[in-house]
């Protein structure tokens, strides 16, 4: 308890939660739109409830993790080295997971652009996803994105504490930007497209970053808000040839 209250009133532990909180936030983004997409997929009446389990998953997972902190830290020491890198575990679930999400975006585009798509690896010949399906392929992405958001996270602060408000602040805020997120979504075929084009690009910098190639990620945030800036000046002037 003594511990608590002298951190809470430690001027540099208040810096450290705000910067991890909006650090999180801006991580639960790829995490949320990823949930958001595969969601849309399902029945109405099954959207809500996956979204609901995916980002409680990604809670459970995140406060998992940071239970084991110790374990963590050492995902991050090199096994093998290959092409001159040396590989941790940590870079092998990056690379796994950009694979994943470059696998997923890629589909989902095809499946957008092709009138008739093949079946699905997770479907067979089913037209539409099974809530299990999608919960499974949630459950995937939340867990690569959980760990490098723990990693982040202890990289910042060494406070357990600071570390868990930040997790639950930023998935409250996942939550609460879910419905509304999925629905503009589905509301707006061309932001699917860009937010898949978002999802494949955060692919790559998953392998890049787990190939030892630091992509500073202000530049990917930085573009993708270009982009959805370009997209929100395409639905303003959609909007106005309509009105005429």
């Amino acid at each position: 308890m003594d511990y608590i209250v002298t951190l809470a009133a430690d001027p540099a532990a208040w810096a450290a939660l705000a910067t991890l909180v909006v650090m999180e936030v801006v991580l639960g983004i790829d995490n949320l739109i990823f949930i958001s997409i595969l969601t849309n997929k399902l029945p109405a009446h099954q959207q809500s409830t996956a979204r609901r389990i995916g980002i409680g998953l990604a809670l459970i997972l995140r406060l998992g993790l940071l239970g084991t902190i110790a374990i963590i830290v050492q995902l991050t020491e090199p096994l093998f080295t290959a092409f001159g890198h040396g590989f941790s575990w940590r870079d092998l679930i990056l690379i796994a997971g950009g694979l994943f999400l470059v696998w997923k975006a890629t589909k989902e585009i095809h499946h957008h652009v092709d009138p008739n798509p093949g079946p699905d690896l997770f479907e067979g010949e089913k037209v539409q996803m099974s809530f299990a399906s999608a919960i499974v392929q949630i459950l995937l992405l939340d867990l690569v994105f959980s760990i490098d958001s723990i990693i982040t996270a202890v990289g910042m602060t060494d406070h357990v504490p600071i570390m868990v408000v930040a997790v639950v602040a930023a998935v409250t805020v996942m939550l609460l930007a879910a419905n509304p997120l999925a629905r503009f979504i589905q509301a707006n075929p061309t932001v699917v497209m860009l937010a898949l084009g978002f999802l494949l690009m955060i692919g790559m910098v998953l392998i890049a970053e787990g190939f030892g190639a630091h992509v500073p990620k202000g530049y990917i945030y930085a573009a993708m808000a270009f982009s959805a800036l370009v997209e929100a000046l395409n639905m303003l002037s959609r909007r106005a040839k309509k009105a005429r």
